[in-house]
C-alpha cells in the first residue's frame, strides 16, 4: 500500500507537467434566437396576429410548435422550414394564402398537424402537399376549394382527420377518396360545400368507422330514394356523423334552389320511396364470440377476388402481412386472419378492405368479435358409479327387509321386574294390537265368573288371577254387552303386574248381582 502512494502522485504530477493537453472544450450551443415581437416558450413560438406579410426569417431550430395564423402571409417560399427539425404542428390559419405550390413543405417530414383553414385557397395540385409523410390532421375548412386532384392526398399514407368543410366542393370522388388511405381515415368533413349527386355503391362500400365520421350534412344533395334509404339506415344505426346533425340533412326536392326537406325528421318523403329500391350493395358486421386462449381465423370473402387486401384492427391498427407489432395477430398469404390465442384486447370490430380489378368500388368486410373467458365445467357425472350405488342400496334395503321384518305380533310378557309397560314393538306405528286380557274377555263372555270365597280350597299349579273387566260402553243391549254386569275372565300363565287395587265400575245391575255395595278388589290367591 504505501509502494502505491507515490505512484499515484507520479502519475498525477505527469498529467499537470508542462506540455500536458488540456480537456477538449464542449461545443457551444447553438443560439436561441426568438424573432421579433414574437413569443418563444420552450419549443413553442408563436407569431400570431402580427399583421406578417412573410414568415420570420430567422427561426429557432427548437421550436415545435409554430403558431403564424391571424397574420396576412400571401405566399410560402419553398425551403422555409428547413431550420425547424423538429416541428410537430403548423399552425397558418386565418391568413391570405391562395396557393400553396411545390416543395413549401419539403422539410416537414415530422409535421403532425397543419392547419391551412380560412384562408383564400381555390385549388389544391397533386404536389402541394408532398412531403408530409407523418401527417395525421389537415385543418383547411373555410376556404375557397372547388377543385381537388384525383391524387392531391395521395403523399398523406397517416392522415386521419381531414376537414374540409364550408368550402365550394361540387364533387367528390369516394371511389378512390383522392389518393387517400382508408385504412387509417377516421373524419371526412365535407359539410357545408355544394355537393350534388353521390355514388351510392362508393358511400355503402366504405368501412363503419369511417362512416361514423363522413359528414355530408348541408349539402344539396338529390332527394334521391337509394341515397335517403342509406342516410336514413346509417341514423337508425347510430352513426355520429348523420345522428348528430339529422336536422342538417337536407335533400333538393324541386328544381328550385331554396326548396329543400329534411328528410330525416319528416319521413313523408321516405314514405314515396319504392320499397322495392336497394338502399345500395351495404353489408352489415358479422357477429362473431370468441372464447379466451383458443384461436380465431377471419376469411376476407370478397364477392369477386381481391388484389390487395388489408385489414384494420379495433385498435385501429393497419394490418399487413406479417402482421401486429406486437406479434399476437397474423395475416395469411390468402388474406384472411388468424390469431392464435384470443384475448381481451382482441374485441371489437375487424374491418377487411379488399380491392381489385373486379371490385371498382372496394369492399369493406367487418367483424364484431366479443371475447368471453371460458366458463367452468361441470363436474362429469358418472353413470357406472351411481348405478353400483343404486344397486348397493337396493341390496341393503332387501337383506333389512328379510332379517328384520316389521313387528306383528303382540308384545313378549315382562321377564323382569315391571316398572311400566312393556316397550312398543319396533317404530311401526299404528293401531296397537289387543291385548290379551280383552281377547279373553271376548272369549269368556257367555260365563260370568263370580267371586270365589276365601274358604274354598285351591288346586295347585300356576297362579290364577281374577280380573274385573270394565263393561262395554254400548249399555244394555249393545254389542258385547251383559245387562251391566261385571264381566271377569281368568288369565294363567301370565306374568302380569300386580296390581294393588283395581277399582269395579258397574251399572244399576252389578250391585244385586255381587251382593256388595261397595267396590270390590281382588287378591292373589
Amino acid at each position: 500500500m504505501a509502494r502505491l502512494l507515490p505512484l499515484g502522485a507520479l502519475l498525477c504530477a505527469l498529467r499537470a507537467g508542462p506540455g500536458a493537453a488540456d480537456p477538449e472544450p464542449l461545443p457551444p450551443r447553438a443560439p436561441h434566437h426568438c424573432p421579433a415581437r414574437c413569443v418563444c416558450a420552450a419549443d413553442v413560438l408563436s407569431c400570431a396576429g402580427l399583421g406578417l406579410g412573410d414568415p420570420p426569417a430567422a427561426l429557432p431550430p427548437a421550436a415545435a410548435d409554430l403558431d403564424l395564423s391571424h397574420n396576412a402571409l400571401r405566399r410560402l417560399r419553398p425551403g422555409w422550414l428547413a431550420p425547424l427539425p423538429r416541428l410537430r404542428a403548423l399552425r397558418l390559419g386565418h391568413n391570405r394564402l391562395d396557393a400553396l405550390g411545390r416543395r413549401v413543405f419539403a422539410n416537414a417530414s415530422g409535421l403532425a398537424l397543419l392547419d391551412l383553414s380560412s384562408n383564400a385557397l381555390h385549388a389544391l395540385g397533386r404536389h402541394d402537399l408532398d412531403g408530409l409523410g407523418a401527417l395525421e390532421r389537415l385543418l383547411l375548412f373555410n376556404n375557397c376549394l372547388a377543385q381537388l386532384d384525383a391524387r392531391s392526398f395521395h403523399g398523406l399514407p397517416a392522415l386521419r382527420h381531414l376537414y374540409l368543410g364550408a368550402n365550394r366542393l361540387a364533387a367528390f370522388s369516394f371511389l378512390h377518396l383522392h389518393g387517400l388511405g382508408a385504412a387509417h381515415l377516421r373524419t371526412l368533413d365535407l359539410s357545408s360545400n355544394r355537393l350534388g349527386p353521390v355514388s351510392v355503391p362508393a358511400l355503402a362500400a366504405l368501412p363503419t368507422f369511417l362512416k361514423n365520421g363522413l359528414y355530408l350534412h348541408d349539402n344539396p344533395l338529390p332527394c334521391d330514394c337509394r341515397l335517403l334509404r342509406l342516410l336514413q339506415r346509417w341514423h337508425q344505426r347510430g352513426l355520429a356523423a348523420v345522428r348528430d346533425f339529422a336536422r342538417h340533412y337536407t335533400c333538393r326536392a324541386f328544381p328550385v334552389p331554396g326548396a329543400r326537406v329534411r328528410f330525416l325528421e319528416h319521413r313523408r318523403l321516405l314514405d314515396n320511396c319504392s320499397a322495392a329500391a336497394a338502399p345500395g350493395p351495404e353489408r352489415p358486421e358479422e357477429q362473431l364470440a370468441a372464447q379466451v386462449g383458443r384461436p380465431l381465423r377471419l376469411r376476407c370473402n370478397a364477392s369477386a377476388p381481391a388484389a390487395r387486401v388489408a385489414w384494420v384492427s379495433p385498435q385501429h391498427e393497419l394490418l399487413v402481412a406479417p402482421g401486429s407489432r406486437d406479434g399476437s395477430i397474423a395475416v395469411r398469404a390468402d388474406g384472411s386472419l388468424a390469431i392464435a390465442s384470443v384475448q381481451p384486447r382482441h374485441a371489437g370490430v375487424f374491418a377487411c378492405l379488399a380491392a381489385g380489378p373486379r371490385l371498382p368500388h372496394g369492399q369493406a368486410l367487418e367483424y364484431n368479435v366479443s371475447v368471453h373467458f371460458p366458463r367452468p365445467a361441470p363436474e362429469a357425472f358418472n353413470t357406472g358409479f351411481t348405478t353400483l350405488l343404486g344397486c348397493a342400496v337396493g341390496l341393503a334395503l332387501v337383506l333389512l327387509y328379510l332379517f328384520a321384518p316389521p313387528c306383528r305380533g303382540r308384545c313378549r310378557p315382562c321377564r323382569r321386574p315391571c316398572r311400566g309397560r312393556c316397550p312398543p314393538c319396533g317404530r311401526r306405528r299404528g293401531p296397537r294390537s289387543p291385548s290379551p286380557l280383552r281377547e279373553l274377555s271376548a272369549q269368556s263372555q257367555s260365563s260370568v265368573l263370580s267371586a270365589t270365597p276365601p274358604d274354598a280350597p285351591r288346586k295347585a299349579g300356576a297362579p290364577k288371577h281374577v280380573v274385573f273387566l270394565e263393561p262395554g260402553r254400548g249399555g244394555r243391549g249393545g254389542r258385547g254387552g251383559l245387562g251391566g254386569r261385571v264381566q271377569l275372565a281368568v288369565a294363567e300363565d301370565f306374568d302380569l303386574c300386580p296390581a294393588a287395587g283395581l277399582p269395579l265400575r258397574a251399572g244399576s245391575e252389578t250391585a244385586s248381582s255381587t251382593g256388595s255395595d261397595g267396590p270390590l278388589t281382588t287378591q292373589s290367591a
